[in-house]
């Protein structure tokens, strides 16, 4: 299939298609939750000490940087409905696997097929919503399968606790075998086939350099927010990703890259400048909470997992709403407005202390959550708001393949943040106290607010064909 050649949907039209990528999304989101909770049991399976495990999650996370960039080729070469079965397939295979391990080593390898699977049903599931949906319909289907990622981080911390208490760590990757299987037969069933397959060669040069350049810039983060870190080893990493990130950049240019094209439309580039940047931030919160509440605050796991699903009930009350707030006041008040609420709510996280009451703590969260659930569909609607047909694939890929990433960076920042606190504070960073977290958090809030930055350039009437907005006089 051309990359102009949408996919058609079966006469059960798009909805059954957005709602079956969706439950594919909750099931890899899920995933990357869940096992948090998981660790020191499953180090103690292996006979190692939990800190080893960290070495697993930063495959997985590297194996996404590598492998998104070039999902879409692959989509337009065998078509989207075989590669985002094969994905599914991949994906709840690897997890079998994954359960099965009895080493760190088969672990790590079941874990980089499982981040394979992964990181071709991300983008590719997308792109085949976005294929199939016309545009009037597609702030719904965007609010659908934005759910995933917000409901996941919240849902995995209490059932994995509860998993793990009540059973084995190897259930955690089982539960996505029932799922994944079903996922695979009706991925088949509901996505049509395409009819001609692109045929444009494989860029070797950009495959190469754009997984130089995420699995260096991820690494080094992620070193960088270690308390035993390297810092030359840290800093060579960092400037190799940087590097590889200009060549990829002027590499692409050269040869009129689909994805980059895609840069041109204003809306895109909002969402994917200030929406890394705000998903970094977001990304830090599932890391510094835990922590907080159970470093600081002396909750045992399972009491810190519940209180997070006050966000589950704010991100659920928002998605009631959405649509219509979007098409009262458009996307630019609402990027601007929730952008600096959503920044307020995270600095909020400062304020929190040992004596707290869950009541406030509850609140706090669910305040959060409804700010965080407008903000993201906000930003993930308006940047496909204006994108054409023929340049979807790459699109995809690209918003894909730095949101994977950002939502990485976003733990290694809350690390980082956290390690600064230390400093500040002039103690050890191998141990933390509840006073850093509070710097931590009010560093995390700084970047939601340079978030919205480009926002404002942003015309007042930006993607209103899709929220159904009516463009007024006012300057803003």
């Amino acid at each position: 299939m051309s990359a102009s050649s949408p996919a058609v949907a079966r006469p059960c039209g798009s909805s059954l298609i957005t709602l079956l990528v969706a439950g594919a999304l909750f099931m890899e989101d899920l995933d990357g939750s869940i096992i948090a909770t998981a660790l020191p049991q499953m180090a103690h399976s292996f006979h190692i000490r939990p800190v080893e495990l960290s070495m697993d999650i930063t495959s997985y996370l590297l194996t996404l940087a590598v492998f998104i960039p070039i999902s879409g080729w692959i989509a337009d070469r065998i078509g989207v409905r075989s590669l985002f079965t094969a994905a599914l397939a991949i994906f709840t295979g690897a997890s079998v696997l994954c359960g099965l391990t009895d080493n760190l080593v088969e672990f790590t390898g079941a874990q980089i097929l499982q981040g394979i699977g992964g990181a071709m049903m991300v983008p590719v599931g997308r792109l085949a919503v976005l294929r199939v949906t016309p545009k009037e319909n597609l702030m719904r289907a965007i609010s659908i399968i934005t759910w995933p990622g917000l409901v996941a981080p919240v849902l995995g911390p209490p059932l994995g606790g509860f998993i793990t208490t009540y059973s084995s760590w190897r259930w955690v990757f089982y539960l996505n075998v029932p799922l994944g299987l079903a996922e695979v037969v009706l991925a088949w069933r509901l996505i049509t086939a395409e009819r001609e397959p692109d045929r444009r060669p494989f860029d070797v040069l950009g495959f190469v350099l754009t997984g130089a350049a995420g699995t260096s810039v991820m690494y080094a983060m992620e070193a960088i927010g270690r308390a035993d870190t390297s810092w030359p080893a840290a800093l060579a990493f960092l400037t190799i990703g940087l590097a590889a990130c200009a060549a990829a950049w002027c590499a692409a240019a050269r040869t009129r890259c689909v994805a980059l094209s895609a840069l041109r439309i204003k809306t895109f580039t909002v969402a994917i400048s200030g929406g890394s940047l705000f998903r970094i931030a977001i990304g830090a919160v599932p890391f510094l909470l835990p922590l907080m509440f159970q470093v600081g605050f002396g909750m045992n796991p399972f009491q810190s997992g519940l209180l997070t699903l006050a966000v589950f009930a704010g991100n659920l009350s928002t998605k009631l709403v959405t649509t219509q707030i979007l098409r009262r006041v458009g996307f630019r008040k609402v990027l601007v407005f929730n952008g600096a609420f959503a920044a307020v709510t995270l600095a909020s996280m400062s304020l929190l202390t040992p004596s707290t009451s869950y009541g406030w703590i509850l609140f706090a969260r669910f305040v959060s959550g409804v700010a965080r659930s407008l903000q993201f569909t906000a930003i993930n609607t308006l940047g496909f708001a204006d994108v054409p047909k023929h340049q979807m694939s790459g699109a995809s890929t690209l918003s894909s393949t730095l949101g994977q990433m950002t939502m990485g960076m976003g733990v290694a920042a809350g690390a980082i943040a956290l390690r600064i606190a230390a400093w500040w504070h002039g103690h050890d960073p191998q141990t933390s106290a509840p006073a850093d977290f509070s710097i931590a958090f009010l560093m995390v809030a700084s970047l939601s607010v340079i978030a919205m930055a480009d926002v404002f350039a942003l015309p007042p009437g930006a993607g209103a064909h899709v929220s159904g907005h009516r463009r007024t006089d006012s300057k803003f």
